[in-house]
């Protein structure tokens, strides 16, 4: 809003009006204003969702500390979405077809989660929303997505070409994964890369929301990794940039680079509460939103497939839970009794667990909970840097 307030004091020499044509002004006010927001709004919830006896119920697993953790407000993914919302709107070119598009993430998948999170604390009742409910909700806004991308003209789709690293120009094509040629091989391209944009926002948001089970943890690695997408974009809405490091130039894709400044400062905001020992958890309010917007942003900027390295943490995190779900299924059908790879997932909660896992023959104790955390963001910053240095390798 501020953005369009100074575009239209263009034209009377208002002081200062020349300093919102930058996009390194704006994501510098945007993040500092989604930062001291956060602050605020956690340091007024907590108090109020403790006094209203808005606790997160603690199912006993058998882990250090976790039972302590009973009664610790939940939901606080509010502080997190108004923080980021409150810098978007008044900094970024709400004009823009990628800003619009990452909107519509953040209030759908906000939503979503807030209904879990109302279920869970205001019915009480532990399972919130079922699982087929969330999947819905997270498909039709992949089709949605899709949809938009796929249609409007202001979203450059470089014939459904992406960045892909090891290759030489770092482009891949779509079309490469049609059986089909002609007319026929156009049609499959498109519904390729439409169940491509569908898959990518569903599992990035449930990627982030089973990374949510420690202090701290699915806060500062998103982070991190919203860092990225946003010098991504950056990079590849500016003409010289783009031909230098050698990716795609997108018109317009520097705007989100706008929208992931404030959403970094109102995660970086948030972490201040939600650091261990956590004074409030970010609950599936938060973790839905921050995994779609993650998917979608890279999406919009032509990096899905380097998500694997960029997003590491919560790939392994999932890769965890399905290898888990799917060898205690088989064990159980073959020998009558379900066998476990990992100590517990997901993988965070593996290294929580005093045992013997299955791929290790000597028992290993357990760690503290901040120690887990702080690797778990070392190893996400390690893959912050092996995604920017893929660039270079051809």
């Amino acid at each position: 809003m501020l953005y369009h307030l100074f575009e239209a004091l263009k034209e009377y020499n208002f002081p200062g009006h020349g300093l919102m044509a930058y996009l390194s002004v704006r994501a510098m006010l945007a993040s500092v204003t989604a930062l001291i927001l956060s602050l605020w709004l956690g340091k007024k919830l907590i108090p109020w969702l403790q006094k209203k006896k808005f606790g997160e119920t603690i199912r006993d697993l058998g882990l250090e500390g976790q039972m302590a953790k009973t009664g610790t407000p939940t939901m606080g993914g509010i502080v997190i979405l108004i923080s980021l919302l409150a810098g978007a709107l008044l900094f970024c070119d709400l004009s823009n077809v990628y800003i619009l598009l990452l909107l519509l993430t953040t209030v759908w998948l906000g939503g979503l989660g807030f209904a879990d999170d109302y279920i869970k604390v205001f019915k009480h009742n532990k399972e919130g929303l079922s699982e087929k409910a969330k999947l819905i909700g997270q498909i039709a806004l992949g089709f949605i997505i899709a949809f938009t991308v796929c249609t409007s003209s202001e979203v450059d789709t470089h014939q459904l070409t992406t960045t892909i690293p090891f290759v030489k120009g770092h482009e891949f094509d779509y079309s490469w994964l049609s059986p089909f040629s002609g007319q026929l091989g156009v049609y499959c391209t498109w519904a390729i890369y439409v169940i491509m944009i569908v898959f990518i926002t569903t599992a990035c948001s449930n990627s982030v929301n089973l990374t949510d089970g420690l202090d701290g943890l699915a806060t500062g690695t998103s982070a991190i990794v919203c860092i990225v997408i946003g010098i991504f974009a950056w990079l590849s809405g500016n003409t010289i940039n783009a031909e230098y490091l050698n990716i795609m130039y997108i018109p317009g894709t520097g705007e989100i680079f706008v929208f992931m400044a404030a959403l970094a400062g109102a995660l970086i905001g948030f972490l201040w509460y939600n650091s261990y020992p956590a004074q409030i958890f970010m609950g599936d309010t938060g973790s839905l939103a921050l995994g779609g917007i993650i998917g979608v942003g890279a999406v919009l900027i032509k990096k899905e497939l380097m998500l694997p390295v960029l997003c590491g943490i919560f790939f392994v995190e999932a890769l965890s839970v399905i290898i888990q779900r799917t060898h205690f299924r088989r064990t159980k059908k073959k020998y009558g009794e379900g066998r476990r790879i990992f100590r517990m997932t997901p993988l965070h909660h593996h290294y929580q667990k005093e045992g013997i896992p299955a791929l290790i023959d000597r028992p290993r104790r357990a760690l503290p909970e901040n120690k887990i955390v702080v690797r778990f963001w070392i190893v996400g910053i390690l893959l912050a840097v092996a995604t920017f240095a893929l660039l270079k390798v051809r």
